[in-house]
């Protein structure tokens, strides 16, 4: 079985990469133009991810998957999210339905889209 922590570490070596060489490094290179290009590449990865699912395609979800949470650890590490944080929302939200937590949002003024 892999290893669950896989995403904190790759979010440490996101980080690692900060202020690196954009020769050297995708990561640095991606993080040196900014947040609305991270965005970009995100969304052009879910994207990705939604077509492999529409097409039923397994092994490209997997692949297309990875692209896509790499993307967006790229992006808290730009915004200063660090994943515990979104670990600790996620906790918060175990074991309640999300029909009942969209309604707490609501009624909390943080409604989304989602």
């Amino acid at each position: 079985m892999a290893d669950p922590d896989i995403l904190n570490r790759l979010y440490a070596v996101i980080e690692s990469r900060k202020g690196g060489d954009a020769a050297d490094s995708y990561t640095a290179k991606l993080l040196s133009k900014g947040r609305a290009k991270i965005a970009q590449k995100f969304g052009e990865e879910a994207v990705e991810t939604v077509v492999a699912a529409i097409e039923d395609k397994p092994d490209e979800i997997a692949s297309e998957s990875a692209d896509l949470l790499y993307h967006l650890l790229v992006l808290w590490a730009d915004a200063g999210v660090e994943p515990e944080q979104v670990w600790r929302v996620l906790e918060a939200r175990e074991g309640t339905s999300g029909v009942a937590e969209k309604a707490a949002r609501t009624a909390d003024g943080k409604n989304s889209k989602a």
